[in-house]
């Protein structure tokens, strides 16, 4: 009978979940063939997350299922509808980054109407936030986006299937903008309403429109 000895993967007495995130701890099984031989694979386990209940597995140390895509999560400032599509582009960008960089430019036609604009053409909603005053390291953030994502529609000079990585920046993009143009101004805006009193604020009403 041979003896196995258990890995340091296996003696670890908790793990940060892919599910939920937690550093739980979890239960853990080697992964059978099928339901009669019991016969194991060697290097392959099953992590079950004490916390969410959700099960992982794994290839020694690599992540199997859930699918590790090593993106951010969506700025939470974002609609409903574009998050999805965000998570969405998520999931299959280790698959096809031209789909991800696709839905990630409808995510910013999105994006555009939140922001006030028509939501039908993304180059004309540029023009009109840039003639609104729009920074324009925020300007390049849009256009970096609109024509990657351009490029994943139709036929261009960007090979997004041999260059994950382009696709990969769409997400942080899509949240830098959120970030600069929803999330920053939101803030100020709860904190001065908070904190400043009614008559310094007819105050300040009354020099700004001097």
């Amino acid at each position: 009978m041979t003896i196995r000895i258990p890995t340091n993967f296996e003696r670890q007495k908790s793990f940060q979940c892919p599910h939920c995130k937690i550093a739980a701890k979890y239960e853990f099984n080697g992964i059978c063939t099928n339901s009669y031989s019991k016969l194991e694979i060697p290097d392959f386990f099953v992590k079950r997350c004490n916390h969410c209940e959700q099960y992982s597995i794994w290839h020694t140390t690599d992540l199997i299922f859930p699918i590790s895509h090593g993106v951010q999560a969506p700025n939470t400032d974002l609609s409903p509808e574009i998050q999805a599509l965000y998570n969405e582009a998520a999931s299959i960008i280790q698959y096809s980054p031209r789909g991800a960089s696709a839905l990630m430019r409808l995510s910013l036609q999105l994006l555009c109407k939140d922001l006030g604009e028509k939501g039908e053409n993304i180059n004309e909603d540029i023009k009109s936030l840039v003639s609104k005053g729009l920074n324009p390291t925020i300007q390049k953030s849009l256009d970096l986006i609109r024509v990657v994502g351009n490029n994943a529609v139709h036929p261009g000079e960007i090979n997004l299937d041999d260059n994950k990585e382009i696709a990969m920046q769409m997400f942080s993009l899509i949240n830098l903008i959120a970030e600069t143009m929803i999330t920053i101004p939101r803030k100020i805006e709860s904190t001065y309403e908070t904190l400043i009193p009614d008559t310094i604020k007819e105050a300040i009403n009354k020099r700004d429109n001097k």
